[in-house]
């Protein structure tokens, strides 16, 4: 009895599946729903990989209208407290000249402050020599012209304790030439565009995707001077400070479309 109930069982499971089979086909799928190729054979790709992808870049030269001066003190003497008061008279002698110039105190901003031991090997010992104190700020100076009379009048209040580590120009409000580098940058990459579409013998559209990268400000650059003496009695000449020119660039991406 149980045997025939075991073969009925197995001879009904041989006909479904030989039905399954019968109707999806050698790879399991309906026959209805298999795939069709193009008679070229060519995969026909997502909206989001068609058009013509082009980079524009615009760029607009102008005048720094700020200068950015990192200059400070520097003390070094046997004990702390005397390295830190000379440090501390210059320091406020460099700041007297820099209100009488007219620079903000926003304008001027601690970029660090330190005390360290200054050492020298001797006879294969260590020696401590004395204490160095180090006070830097950077200074926005809104009016370029006058950066060479204030780096003056900064190196003569400070004495030998003056450094004047780096100057810089930038543009303070940048913003303002951000319409103009976008006309500039929408119009190469149509350009671009333009003459991608004549290449390839197609019919450029309308834009269909636009994005704004990163803005390039003007990037701080070093400047390097020099002290003329001058013939006695002569007064000495004002340091040479010129800002030259710098660039804001704006870079788009944008996709058109193909017609």
């Amino acid at each position: 009895m149980k045997r025939s109930l075991l073969l009925a069982a197995l001879l009904a499971m041989a006909i479904i599946t030989a039905g399954v089979v019968g109707c999806y086909g050698d790879f399991g799928f309906p026959e209805q729903e298999l795939p069709q190729l193009p008679e070229s054979g060519n995969i026909i790709l997502s909206q989001q990989s068609t058009g013509i992808w082009v980079t524009g870049e615009g760029k607009v030269s102008v005048v720094p209208d700020v200068a950015i001066l990192s200059l400070g003190v520097e003390a070094q003497e046997e004990t702390v407290a005397k390295a830190q008061q000379q440090a501390a008279e210059a320091m406020e002698a460099v700041m007297v000249v820099l209100d009488d110039h007219g620079i903000a105190e926003k304008d001027i901003k601690t970029q660090y402050f330190s005390i360290y031991p200054v050492r020298r090997w001797e006879n294969d010992k260590e020696i401590l020599v004395g204490y160095r104190v180090s006070n830097v700020v950077t200074v926005k100076i809104r009016e370029v012209d006058n950066t060479g009379v204030i780096i003056d009048a900064v190196a003569e209040a400070g004495g030998d304790y003056t450094r004047i580590n780096s100057i810089s120009f930038t543009v303070d409000t940048p913003t303002d030439y951000y319409e103009e580098v976008r006309e500039k940058a929408m119009a190469d990459a149509a350009a671009k565009a333009e003459q991608l579409s004549k290449l390839a013998g197609v019919d450029l559209g309308k834009p269909i995707y636009i994005n704004e990268g990163t803005v390039s400000l003007p990037v701080p650059r070093d400047f390097y001077w020099e002290s003329r003496a001058a013939p006695v009695p002569a007064p000495a000449p004002t340091t040479p400070i010129s800002p030259g020119e710098t660039e804001i660039r704006l870079t788009v991406q944008v996709v058109y479309s193909i017609e």
